[in-house]
């Protein structure tokens, strides 16, 4: 409640609102978090999530858990990640995808940095496609200060081009904070 309360009045300071969320009997998902141009996506994204009921995991690099962030970031859902280092992450994300007990969302941002990138990563889809899970479509549109998720699942058909086609088709009507940096 504590969290929710907070991610309230944060969105409301900051004179956003919320749209859309996820259905409660959905238990298992991959939640792209897009446009990801700015340092004020995570704060209004996380509040959003927070006002909307949805618990969510992400993954950051390892250097912002250190001190007293890395108490907050691991509140958040935080997990650490050695971006030095060559990691099987998608294997490992899905595996605990297709093996929890229970709800889980994995929040991953499929530019995968808040700098303009010609193409999207895609960790985001191979996870959920490896774990059978449907991927939700997040957003922040800065234009009209909505923090949603779309309100249809989206289910990988193995045919990465026109999925991805399909998901960026959605994501052309948003607004983000630095529109000179999104490639979407």
């Amino acid at each position: 409640m504590f969290w929710r309360t907070v991610g309230w009045l944060i969105l409301k300071g900051l004179g956003w609102h919320t749209a859309g969320g996820v259905d409660t009997r959905l238990q298992k998902a991959v939640l792209v978090a897009a446009p990801h141009t700015s340092n004020w996506d995570f704060p209004i994204a996380m509040s959003a999530l927070r006002l909307m009921g949805v618990r969510v995991r992400f993954l950051a690099k390892k250097e912002l858990f250190s001190g007293p962030l890395g108490w907050l970031m691991r509140t958040l859902g935080g997990v650490p990640v050695d971006r030095s280092r060559s990691n099987s992450l998608v294997e490992a994300m899905a595996q605990t995808l297709a093996e929890a007990e229970g709800q889980l969302i994995v929040l991953i941002p499929p530019e995968g940095t808040r700098s303009a990138v010609q193409e999207w990563k895609s960790g985001f889809y191979h996870v959920a496609r490896l774990a059978q899970v449907p991927i939700l479509l997040g957003y922040l549109d800065y234009g009209k200060k909505e923090a949603g998720i779309h309100p249809e699942p989206f289910y990988p058909t193995g045919d990465y081009d026109a999925d991805l086609e399909r998901i960026k088709a959605f994501y052309r009507g948003i607004t983000p904070k630095y529109p000179e940096l999104w490639r979407g």
